[in-house]
């Protein structure tokens, strides 16, 4: 399948969102035209007026209001006249009561941008989605190396058996393992008349600096919100010096990531694929060892998480063939977040420069 123009237009599900405005971040600065999708008007004015004091005005960066995602055609006039889409909206908390919260947005939107590619844009070249680690692994008591190949079956049937009653971030993971199965299935039902092809992104944790305007901590996103209250705030969220020691995942910066989407428009090996874009696994208080070299944040003991057995890692050598990323370090991504934090305003109580 061919890539997209470099000069094309690029449709960004979502543009407002701590990942989405990273994704359009990069690709205005390699020389595409980007739409974005926005839930109001409002923040698609805060974020074109923040795009324009970087160079990109209206002719660069224009965006369309999309209220509700999961709602039938609701992109069918945002993918008119675009080269590619990159699909990156997609729920992201742990707070559903019901399943299907997560679920029907999550499934729905993503199935639904496929329809409108199919129906009004015949210009499209590649959609790209943004998936999830979570849609890769599952629990276990001895260690695994995931691959592309492994799928999250256990969150669903585990959330096919409890409904409400399974634990708040399986129904997530079901959410985004839903989701991608129905990006492909799509794919396959539709071969014979789709002129594109798909790229899915797997990421885990996605920490780092924000992009796109953020009025007050209310507003941050899930990730975001635990890297300031867990790993470099005073009290770790409550979390103990075991739990420091023993509970994390794996990462990657914000930046990285929104590289990786750029990436998957123009290598053409990336078509078809899915491709887990991952650094390394850690545990919170490795995050606190390297924060506590500029800020001041008591509790845990350092070193304290770097003989642990990591239960899940991930192979990284399919990102590694096809974009040959060069990954921010967990130091350079901490301290681009505390300064980003700091100057936003947001640290705030519980986390003090270092005296």
């Amino acid at each position: 399948m061919p890539t997209a123009p470099l000069n094309g237009k690029i449709l960004v599900s979502g543009v407002t969102g701590f990942i989405a405005a990273w994704v359009a971040d990069r690709l205005l600065h390699k020389g595409y035209s980007v739409r974005g999708t926005v839930r109001s008007k409002e923040k698609g004015a805060k974020l074109a007026e923040t795009f324009k004091e970087r160079g990109f005005g209206a002719d660069k960066f224009e965006y369309v209001v999309v209220k509700d995602i999961a709602e039938k055609g609701a992109f069918d006039e945002a993918v008119k006249g675009v080269d590619a889409i990159e699909h990156v909206a997609s729920p992201y908390h742990v707070e559903a009561d019901d399943p299907q919260d997560l679920i029907a947005p999550a499934v729905n939107g993503t199935v639904g941008i496929l329809e409108s590619a199919l129906k009004y844009a015949p210009t499209v070249k590649r959609v790209v989605i943004t998936s999830s680690c979570a849609a890769v692994r599952h629990e276990d008591t001895k260690p695994i190396l995931f691959t592309e190949e492994d799928w999250n079956e256990q969150s669903i049937l585990i959330v096919e058996k409890e409904g409400r009653a399974a634990p708040n971030i399986i129904k997530y993971r079901a959410s985004k393992t839903l989701a991608e199965k129905a990006a492909w299935k799509f794919m396959e039902n539709h071969k014979d008349e789709i002129s594109w092809d798909l790229v899915a992104i797997n990421p885990p944790f996605v920490f780092g600096p924000m992009t796109h305007p953020v009025a007050s901590r209310a507003d941050l996103n899930t990730s975001t919100s635990d890297f300031l209250s867990i790993a470099i705030s005073a009290d770790a969220k409550g979390h103990t010096k075991e739990q420091l020691a023993t509970q994390g995942s794996s990462w990657i910066d914000v930046r990285d990531l929104g590289e990786a989407h750029a990436l998957a428009l123009e290598k053409a090996e990336a078509g078809g694929q899915r491709i887990i874009v991952s650094v390394e696994a850690f545990v919170w208080q490795d995050w606190r060892d390297i924060a506590s070299c500029f800020t001041f944040i008591p509790g845990g003991c350092t070193g304290a998480g770097k003989s642990l057995v990591h239960l899940i890692q991930y192979d990284t050598s399919k990102a590694e063939r096809i974009f040959g990323l060069k990954y921010r370090t967990m130091g350079e991504t901490a301290r681009d977040v505390w300064e980003d934090y700091n100057i936003k305003g947001l640290v705030g109580k519980g986390s003090t420069a270092a005296v």
